[in-house]
């Protein structure tokens, strides 16, 4: 993997894992560290100030912590690899996670064809999966109407998806939110059809689910995000990089209300992320589980296959 990224003119760099401003996701909880920091969630928002600063193509594989993960793919310390490329597109994010894959098969003697364990084979679905170039590509609002009967526009009511979901056959509570409404939605209907057979980019989330994210131009309910999945696992998480301070601000200040109204722990708001986002460039920037991606091409049942000590070990 480094001698992939050194070869595309890559910086490889070390942000601070203990920070004062984890994050504001709604779904992400940050473990606290010592003198009032936490333990990143992910390397994002340093990372994003070096591109500001000047370094246009950057890459980190780093240790990151999550609290309340566990589980057959989650644990609550992972690696993970992210990159940016300023001046990049998500096509050419796509192209690296193409590459990547490929040749972490080929690294552990695979080729192009791995096993899929049987806990991770969709409906009906193939024993192996195919990794050789190029992957599928599809949209959010497609995979809603063919696997779930839904005209996906992003912009219904809480109420209204709620409604959607029901109508559907998704059992969900009656004061669900909207985004916990989209991936029960998700869960149940469209995720066990992704990534079997061969790996899929889904693009083109909707608005409520890209904090980070740009709009998509021509489509304002729409960002510029996709997600890789393959043999079952979601790889990767990519963004088009939102650079405007005041709408970020804007995001930061919804996200804690919304931690605050479920009774989550609110954090300080990265100051200086937005102070340096008007100096980043037009940029996409892409996670990947680094451990899921050995789970991938290794054809493991559980994450802690790949660990030489799982949480509870240490």
């Amino acid at each position: 993997m480094r001698g992939y990224f050194e070869r595309q003119g890559f910086v490889e760099v070390e942000t601070p894992v203990r920070v004062s401003s984890p994050g504001q996701e709604v779904h992400l909880d940050a473990i606290p560290a010592a003198h009032g920091r936490f333990l990143i969630t992910s390397p994002e928002y340093h990372m994003k100030r070096l591109v500001a600063a000047g370094l246009p193509r950057i890459v980190q594989i780093c240790r990151c912590f999550r609290a309340e993960e566990d589980g057959l793919l989650h644990q609550p310390e992972f690696t993970m690899v992210e990159w940016y490329r300023a001046g990049g597109s998500l096509e050419e994010l796509m192209e690296d996670c193409e590459a990547i894959v490929e040749s972490a098969a080929h690294a552990v003697g695979k080729g192009t064809g791995v096993e899929v364990p049987p806990s991770r084979r969709g409906p009906g679905g193939p024993s192996a999966v195919t990794l050789g170039r190029p992957f599928a590509r599809t949209t959010v609002r497609d995979l809603f109407r063919t696997h779930a009967g839904i005209d996906l526009r992003g912009d219904e009511s809480e109420a209204e998806m709620r409604d959607l979901a029901t109508k559907v056959g998704c059992r969900v509570a009656g004061d669900a939110a909207w985004d916990d409404v989209f991936y029960q939605v998700f869960l149940d209907r469209i995720e066990p059809h992704l990534g079997v057979g061969r790996p899929i980019f889904v693009s083109d989330w909707p608005r409520p689910l890209g904090a980070l994210a740009r709009a998509r131009p021509g489509d304002p309910l729409t960002v510029e995000r996709f997600e890789l999945y393959a043999g079952g696992l979601e790889l990767a998480n990519a963004f088009g990089e939102l650079a405007d301070p005041v709408e970020q601000r804007r995001r930061f200040a919804e996200e804690t209300a919304e931690r605050k109204r479920r009774g989550k722990t609110c954090y300080p708001v990265d100051e200086k992320l937005l102070a340096a986002l008007p100096h980043m460039p037009p940029t996409c920037g892409i996670a990947l589980g680094f451990d899921r991606l050995m789970m991938l091409v290794l054809g493991a049942s559980s994450i802690r296959d790949v660990l030489a000590f799982a949480h509870d070990e240490v």
